[in-house]
């Protein structure tokens, strides 16, 4: 049924401000009564009487139908959006963090309580990939969901390859453009698609996992002799987030640097562009592409929650509770899959570190080594923190060693 909404909106930063300029742009039957922010001191475009400091004020005003969560702070986010649950209340949030630390919880309230979570601007901004999955793949057999999830990082990397800048001015480029933020960690540590990854996940395969559990490794030990390599050989580089179906019943999950080919579909992906790249049985691979980031991007996809929820819309997570159909039987997360990649070192003890399988290439030289070669996965987990500590730039070439084929030879039979 069409209703007007009254919202409570939580935070009036990029994207908040962002929704509410879109509200003002047009007719839709919406209306913002109260706007929560924390800073008394900032100056705001809107007067005075339109905002409140106190919670309370929206979560327990029951005139309020919808609460509309944009706040940075995750643990905060957490309390409003399972307190407006609680209360009964449709929640609109774009707060990847929150949502990948608490999906299990999250599930179980909207079960309880009967409300609706919407939250297609927590993942690649304007692309509108979790309805998507949500609706258009819901009954589909997914062979993997991959992409640049990241604006921040991608605007990085289009520099530092195309435009021969060092990853230290593209850095400072993306944050005076506000791309990345002071602390550029959950960019390029890759933790902005690894928590995007998560809810990707939920709705491709009904799998709910924790960011804890999955590889996720960034572009800050990005070095010039990296970028020389992927120069050399005609490659880009990208950070790619990829969920992968490897067996009847598992998935593997990962974000790291990808070597891109001239081929590739994300080769001409570029600044702060994110992409998804869905393959499918049937409906084969499928491409979307749009700006990942910003006030009116991700506003716009706020806006299109806000509307899907007047007419009653919820998520529906049919992968995630089903129990015997065929395609849409529940899924593990494997740690399994063997995949090759470019491992940039200097010292011998750093190569030592990992039990490659097989190795195709390798090359010493006076400034620096590399070697590319095979790796599990789980062994790369064990790792991770120590990748972190260490002079190392680990990227994959691209070729996954176990991967969907043996699943798409079991799909040709089906077909």
């Amino acid at each position: 049924m069409d209703k007007k909404h009254k919202i409570g909106l939580f935070g009036f930063g990029c994207v908040g401000q962002g929704l509410y300029d879109i509200l003002e742009k047009t007719d839709f039957k919406a209306e913002i009564a109260k706007i929560c922010v924390k800073n008394r001191q900032k100056k705001r475009s809107l007067p005075a009487e339109c905002f409140t400091y106190d919670a309370s004020d929206i979560l327990e005003d029951e005139t309020i139908n919808l609460v509309v969560e944009l706040i940075d702070n995750a643990d905060e986010a957490y309390e409003i959006v399972t307190t407006a649950l609680r209360n009964g209340k449709n929640v609109v949030t774009a707060n990847k963090k929150m949502l990948a630390e608490h999906l299990a919880e999250l599930l179980e309230l909207q079960k309880t309580y009967g409300a609706s979570l919407l939250y297609e601007g927590a993942v690649c901004g304007s692309i509108p990939i979790i309805r998507t999955l949500e609706e258009y793949y819901d009954n589909e057999l997914l062979f993997s969901v991959s992409g640049i999830f990241n604006g921040s990082s991608n605007y990085i990397l289009t520099k530092v390859i195309q435009e021969n800048l060092s990853y230290e001015t593209a850095l400072k480029q993306a944050q005076d453009l506000g791309f990345a933020e002071t602390d550029p960690t959950l960019d390029v540590g890759g933790f902005d698609p690894l928590y995007k990854l998560c809810i990707v996940a939920l709705h491709a395969y009904g799998v709910v996992v924790k960011p804890t559990e999955i590889f996720n490794y960034g572009i800050q030990g990005l070095s010039p002799y990296d970028i020389q390599f992927a120069l050399e050989k005609g490659y880009k580089l990208k950070l790619l987030a990829s969920v992968q179906r490897i067996s009847e019943d598992e998935v593997s999950l990962s974000v790291m640097p990808h070597f891109v080919s001239r081929g590739h579909y994300l080769y001409h992906v570029e600044n702060e562009y994110n992409a998804a790249i869905v393959e499918a049985a049937f409906s084969s691979k499928q491409v979307f592409t749009g700006k990942g980031a910003g006030g009116h991007p991700t506003g716009s996809a706020v806006l299109s929650d806000i509307s899907a929820n007047r007419y009653g819309y919820k998520y529906e997570y049919r992968k995630a509770y089903a129990q015997d159909s065929t395609i849409t039987k529940p899924f593990r997360v494997s740690q399994q899959q063997v995949q090759e990649v470019y491992l940039r070192y200097h010292d011998e003890a750093d190569f030592e570190l990992f039990d490659f399988i097989g190795i195709s290439e390798k090359y010493q030289g006076t400034n620096f080594n590399y070697v590319i070669g095979t790796v599990r996965l789980k062994d790369l987990c064990q790792l991770k923190e120590t990748l972190l500590e260490r002079d190392i730039f680990i990227a994959s070439t691209g070729k996954v060693v176990e991967t969907v084929e043996k699943v798409k030879e079991e799909v040709e039979v089906l077909a």
